[in-house]
């Protein structure tokens, strides 16, 4: 059975045949688009299982490409997996804040990316549901079948991996989890990540919680836990 299918969009012609080389040969279909434009219109009229996006585009730039997909209804869902050289903290909160899955910076592995993808589709796949879990704490629900969550009434918008994050060290108020066991709830244990690619997520996720940002603590050394009193 022939895998799913990837769009590349990159207007480096030689990135697009580096991740087609390697993807291909690890069993995914494989188009691509060297503008933001011309992705935009392959997944009006095509249906892709998941996308690497390059930030700096002619035209149109990654980071609009990502706004319109979220907001379409036919592409909400599709994975986003953004391949760019720029890594800045600003620039990956900004993506993943758009709603990107993953956040790969140029020069880059072929096999973390390949790695990476597969997390990502094993994820949109495998990823049990518990319809029954709602956690309220504080000022917070939790849902963990709608992936709904509010602060004080208000609701909150977050990415799949923010709600994964913040599931998980709410569930168990005062606990300390190390950056590793964060991935592992999140990702799975075989997914390559940096410390730093969680203390991003953490940002991203404090700044959209505003002042409630303050429930989740850093623990120097250590890792992050959900405050377990104020």
């Amino acid at each position: 059975m022939a895998k799913e299918k990837i769009l590349v969009v990159d207007d480096e012609e030689d990135i697009i045949e580096l991740v087609r080389f390697n993807l291909s040969k690890d069993g995914y279909r494989i188009d691509s688009s060297l503008t933001g434009e011309d992705a935009l219109k392959k997944v009006r009229s095509d249906t892709f299982d998941l996308i690497i996006l390059d930030l700096m585009l002619p035209g149109i730039d990654g980071l609009e490409v990502t706004r319109k997909l979220r907001d379409n209804p036919k592409t909400r869902s599709v994975p986003i997996v953004m391949l760019t050289a720029k890594g800045e903290e600003p620039d990956i909160v900004a993506g993943l804040e758009l709603g990107a899955d993953d956040y790969i910076t140029k020069p880059f592995s072929p096999r973390i990316l390949i790695a990476r993808v597969r997390a990502v589709l094993r994820r949109k796949t495998t990823e049990p549901i518990d319809q029954k879990t709602v956690i309220r704490i504080y000022d917070f629900e939790i849902n963990s079948g709608t992936r709904g969550v509010t602060v004080g009434g208000r609701p909150i918008e977050l990415t799949y991996t923010e709600f994964q994050v913040l599931f998980n060290l709410a569930r168990r108020p005062g606990w300390v989890f190390t950056r590793t066991q964060i991935v592992d709830a999140v990702r799975g244990d075989d997914y390559p990540v940096t410390d730093r690619s969680v203390d991003v997520q953490i940002v991203g996720l404090r700044k959209k919680l505003g002042d409630h940002g303050k429930y989740i603590e850093t623990v120097r050394g250590v890792g992050y836990r959900f405050r377990e009193s104020l």
